[in-house]
């Protein structure tokens, strides 16, 4: 898909393209210092597979993988706490737990990470497949969402993201898609991404496609129009009826704002 249409795409358009297809391909991938970030600020945890190594020791380097109880056993050392650490905290802690043993002195250790496992997010709501993604690298909010097939049309236009200590964003779709990388924010384990359902509206009446359509930020009623197809031949802006909580509005403002569960009547114009 072309991606310069993007950038002028209404807010009633967006919801319905933000698929793998476009996200994926309107998105950079995390640039090599970017996982470098990710990997120095990742904490290990259970089921994580990692190499530690002492330079100039061939016969310490040693991989495996990170237990239930979060330690790993370790050449001369048995078992060492590692889980709730970044790998530059257990490097620290290893090299002096080898000077302090007498093993090696000022043993300079290095540790990477092989696989990744411990750290997750959790997608639900109107999007293509929910479910517990593994995040191993730094990843923005949009490249989470093309991981999980984007949102369905009949998704909201915004997403709700909480981390586990901190406050509940919403996050417009659109400036994913178009924003800059302040609107895009790196998500972060632990984190919950949460699309909900659109919020609908229903017109009837003398439209092009009468129907129940999502209500996007800001909807108008002549926006709401125009998602119907717009009046058709028969029809009149001057004959509009809106039904609100069981109430009935009369005189009608193109501009005013759409609400959730507002029924919008085109009335037949006068030849």
């Amino acid at each position: 898909m072309n991606l310069r249409p993007l950038i002028g795409l209404t807010l009633i358009g967006v919801i319905g393209i933000f698929s793998l297809a476009n996200v994926a391909s309107a998105q950079q991938t995390s640039s090599p210092s970017q996982a470098a970030t990710a990997d120095q600020t990742y904490m290990l945890g259970p089921a994580d597979v990692i190499e530690v190594s002492v330079l100039g020791q061939a016969d310490f380097t040693t991989r495996g993988r990170i237990g239930e109880d979060g330690t790993i056993r370790l050449p001369y050392l048995g078992s060492v706490p590692a889980g709730g650490r970044t790998i530059s905290q257990l490097s620290d802690e290893v090299g002096k737990a080898l000077n302090r043993g007498g093993f090696y002195s000022h043993a300079i250790v290095k540790v990477e990470i092989v696989s990744y496992a411990s750290r997750y997010v959790t997608v639900l709501g109107d999007v293509a497949s929910p479910g517990l993604i593994p995040v191993d690298r730094a990843y923005r909010l949009s490249e989470i969402l093309a991981r999980v097939g984007g949102v369905k049309d009949t998704g909201a236009d915004y997403v709700v993201l909480r981390a586990p200590n901190g406050p509940e964003r919403h996050l417009p779709i659109k400036d994913l898609a178009t924003g800059d990388e302040t609107q895009d924010p790196y998500v972060a384990p632990g984190d919950k991404i949460f699309v909900p359902k659109a919020e609908i509206f229903y017109l009837s009446g003398q439209v092009n496609a009468p129907g129940a359509y999502p209500i996007t930020e800001g909807m108008t009623v002549r926006m709401a129009i125009a998602r119907g197809g717009g009046i058709n031949q028969l029809g009149s802006d001057k004959k509009l009826k809106l039904t609100r909580h069981g109430v009935k509005l009369t005189n009608i403002d193109l501009e005013s704002k759409i609400q959730a569960g507002d029924v919008l009547v085109v009335g037949e114009r006068l030849f």
